[in-house]
């Protein structure tokens, strides 16, 4: 999953929140030098990105993409499933996606001495060019990962993902509709079990 899902499914508590977003960036024994809850946040992120890469309609999504992106196969149905997530925010939550984006960039504008130097370096374009709302549109998230394609090593491709989501739409919405909501019941699972 991609940050706007590490986002949402952290729920209202902040310290979790910020620990689910910045988890990319903290490496190793870099997690002690966070707050307890931020450290638990850092860790729910690594069991949903557990969770989703051996799930088998993950694995589905994976497989069609591989051919044309191969390594990068699992990145893209990660922002895909932004993409649906941003697009069917309100059959998920009571606030507007707008409204979400908003609040979550204020909190995580709030903690700039627990950001790590990746985050401070890309969290104000993220801010500026609003990506959680953005990724609800297919523009968005062919900017999106034709961004990424940029900063790959090898030739990924990526700047053609957001045509192949437009060529097989119905099949990858089917898969995130079949795939979140089992991730939202085993989020809500390890959110009690990391709370004690």
């Amino acid at each position: 999953m991609n940050y706007l899902a590490h986002l949402f499914l952290s729920g209202n508590d902040a310290d979790l929140r910020l620990g689910n977003f910045i988890a990319d960036s903290v490496r190793g024994a870099q997690i002690l030098l966070y707050p307890e809850r931020v450290q638990q946040g850092i860790k729910l992120h690594r069991l949903i990105d557990a969770f989703t890469d051996v799930h088998p309609v993950v694995a589905e999504t994976k497989a069609r993409l591989r051919p044309k992106f191969r390594k990068y196969a699992g990145v893209v149905a990660d922002v895909y499933y932004d993409h649906f997530l941003a697009k069917g925010f309100s059959t998920f939550s009571e606030q507007s996606l707008e409204v979400f984006a908003a609040h979550s960039y204020a909190h995580i504008q709030s903690y700039p001495g627990l950001l790590p130097d990746r985050v401070q370096h890309f969290f104000p374009y993220m801010v500026k060019h609003n990506w959680l709302v953005s990724y609800a549109q297919v523009e968005g998230i062919s900017r999106a990962l034709h961004g990424l394609s940029t900063r790959t090593t090898f030739d990924s491709g990526m700047e053609h993902a957001g045509q192949e989501l437009t060529l097989n739409y119905d099949f990858y919405q089917q898969e995130f509709d079949r795939f979140f909501p089992e991730l939202q019941a085993y989020v809500e699972e390890q959110i009690v079990l990391i709370k004690n």
